[in-house]
């Protein structure tokens, strides 16, 4: 728990192989569906932040293929200038925080995975573009005003994100949340950005 009441985990790394070293045990024990529980749970875990990682979400995107949902691809901005000017330490410390705060207050079904890299995705299955846009405002809000000069002075750190909400294969999902991503990019970082609901082809953006 960090001093200003935000539960950010700086060894999760070490949970999937903890679930790896209980299944082995489970399974010497005879106990293979104890075993099995929890190489699945580190087979979908992300190793650096102990999220759910791509294969989670893939697995995911393919169960609510049907269903109506809101994804949200969101990267670190400037993630390299972070790595070079405060170290790889500290640059993995960040992507640690950053996917613990982008997870916290979540709405009910929704989830966090690392997609790659610094880039993230939110899936929030049954929210609609307005309700979805909340969801990923706060999460941006969350990471613009966490205290990372106690993690190193001088140290900032905030994400863009791209937000849709539109029906299709999640592929064509995904392609369009990474378009949106870097428009929020070129309209200057720290910002959502998602379709204009009342005028086709136009992006809007929130922060």
């Amino acid at each position: 728990m960090s001093k200003d009441g935000i539960a950010v985990h700086t060894e999760a790394a070490d949970l999937p192989a903890l679930h790896e070293t209980i299944a082995s045990l489970f399974a010497a024990q005879g106990n293979w569906e104890r075993a099995y529980q929890h190489l699945r749970s580190a087979l979908e875990r992300d190793a650096l932040t102990a999220g759910y990682n791509r294969r989670f979400l893939d697995q995911q995107l393919a169960r609510l293929a049907d269903g109506h949902l809101s994804l949200a691809m969101v990267d670190i901005d400037l993630f390299k200038h972070v790595n070079d000017t405060f170290g790889h330490l500290i640059g993995d410390r960040v992507l640690r925080s950053v996917a613990a705060l982008l997870k916290q207050d979540l709405p009910r079904g929704a989830f966090c995975a690392r997609y790659g890299g610094e880039e993230f995705v939110l899936v929030m299955p049954g929210l609609d573009a307005r309700e979805a846009l909340s969801a990923v405002e706060r999460a941006r809000l969350r990471v613009a005003r966490y205290a990372w000069h106690r993690v190193r002075p001088g140290l900032t750190v905030t994400v863009s994100a791209g937000l849709t909400a539109r029906p299709g294969p999640a592929e064509e999902r995904l392609r369009e949340a990474d378009a949106l991503l870097y428009a929020a990019k070129r309209a200057g970082r720290n910002v959502v950005a998602y379709p204009d609901s009342e005028i086709p082809g136009q992006i809007r953006h929130s922060g």
